[in-house]
């Protein structure tokens, strides 16, 4: 095995991210729903940031399936119940889908289709469904025999689901072939495959996969300023970007209360859910148009010159307010990637399969006020040509409050220097890192 690169073998990650800020409620369950959702719900800033309520008289979601490859989706928090359809146990431990061991993968759906019920999490696309598909962490792995292949058999199995996007908060910094064939093989299929950028954008920046991909979205994590948040990783390879600090969650496994932390994993789900508005309110569209009215729609500095993409803030931040509400962002070729600039699978609005992998600008907030989009001041966005961007811009509007920092990251995978052999399978294993 050379450095930086696995063949193979399962990716191992623990979470990566700071400890919550705040715990919003205890005992979620059994509680009076008021008396959570003055706290959960209360802390979803982004949604009025990104005009949610204006975006939900036009689209909802529905008719679109994501699958959130995670830890686990417990299908029976108030805010999933009637949900999450069928998935499978990818890490093929003790449980299934629906066991979620860290409450991370529970988390991340809420906020792409949450209800909002009993005070729970309102999710961005709440008529839209998830399928779970539950991989294992580096707890899990220290504790049982898994599967080693379990991240890429889990993409191969949500591109040949129903799902049109699959959300996969984690990364590592170790390049594996199988698992970049699992994710072209799902672009191939038309599928949107959303991956967070990483959390330690203030520490090492390393690329992060599978967000590093070509064919994958990757997605950083910006505050209610619209400002970049220091922990989000940067570079080449950054999409776009989302609100991700400052973001309610579950505290842990218990379920029992809500924290608030920051993560790439959280701006993950909430383009993974942006894209679902999108694509309900277009579904005739294929997933390159989709994702191509995304980018086009973007909120970005007025200085970015046309086509150009920020290292920290990708085509700008996802707006999917500008599409549906003021047709910002034109679809344009049903069959053309926007990520690779070639063919993919089909022109049709779900994608054919291929087993062989095979310029835009707006810049009006959701207020209808110019938009800019820069990072904090201890993270400076960067354009193609190096030079700094300057000015806010938050996801779809113009409002303001106090700048977050510090944080975790979505599941980040990050691969750990240390490799083990699973006893069982023979197989080389590397760490993977959840990213908040």
């Amino acid at each position: 095995m050379t450095a930086g690169m696995i063949e193979g073998g399962r990716l191992r990650r623990a979470m990566l991210g700071t400890t919550a800020t705040v715990v919003l409620a205890t005992g979620l369950v059994g509680v009076a729903p008021t008396a959570v959702a003055a706290d959960a719900r209360s802390q979803q800033w982004y949604l009025g940031a990104m005009k949610a309520e204006e975006i939900w008289k036009k689209s909802t979601g529905a008719g679109i399936t994501v699958a959130v490859i995670d830890t686990g989706v417990n299908p029976d928090t108030p805010s999933l119940k009637g949900k999450v359809l069928k998935g499978w146990d990818a890490a093929e431990a003790k449980g299934d889908e629906t066991d979620d061991y860290e409450g991370h993968g529970t988390s991340i759906a809420e906020l792409i289709v949450g209800s909002g019920a009993s005070g729970g999490i309102k999710g961005l696309a709440p008529d839209a469904k998830v399928i779970p598909y539950r991989v294992s962490d580096t707890k899990m792995q220290n504790s049982e025999a898994v599967n080693a292949y379990d991240l890429e058999e889990a993409i191969k199995a949500a591109a040949d689901s129903d799902a049109k996007i699959i959300n996969i908060s984690f990364g590592t910094e170790y390049y594996s072939s199988s698992i970049r064939k699992s994710v072209q093989y799902a672009h191939n299929k038309g599928k949107l495959v959303f991956a967070a950028a990483g959390n330690s954008g203030d520490e090492d920046n390393k690329k992060q996969y599978p967000a590093s991909y070509p064919e994958a979205i990757a997605v950083a994590a910006t505050d209610r300023n619209g400002k970049v948040g220091p922990y989000s990783q940067h570079g080449d390879y950054v999409d776009i970007a989302a609100p991700g600090s400052a973001i309610p969650k579950w505290c842990d496994e218990t379920f029992q209360k809500y924290c608030v932390e920051n993560g790439t994993s959280f701006a993950t789900a909430i383009a993974s859910a942006s894209a679902a508005l999108v694509w309900s309110a277009h579904p005739e569209w294929t997933g390159n148009q989709v994702l191509r009215a995304l980018f086009e729609s973007a909120s970005r500095n007025d200085d970015w010159e046309p086509g150009s993409v920020s290292t920290y803030l990708g085509h700008g931040i996802v707006r999917p307010n500008a599409n549906i509400s003021r047709g910002e962002g034109k679809p344009g070729d049903a069959n053309i990637s926007p990520l690779t600039n070639e063919p993919t699978g089909g022109g049709t609005s779900g994608g054919t399969a291929s087993a062989a992998p095979s310029a835009p600008s707006a810049t009006a907030s959701d207020g209808g006020a110019p938009a800019s989009a820069a990072p904090s001041a201890s993270t400076s966005a960067q354009a193609p040509d190096a030079k700094p961007s300057d000015g806010t811009a938050v996801a779809g509007s113009g409002e303001s409050a106090e700048a977050e920092s510090g944080g975790s990251t979505g599941i980040v995978i990050g691969v750990v220097a240390a490799v083990a052999v699973l006893a069982a399978a023979g197989v080389l294993v590397a760490r993977r890192r959840r990213s908040a």
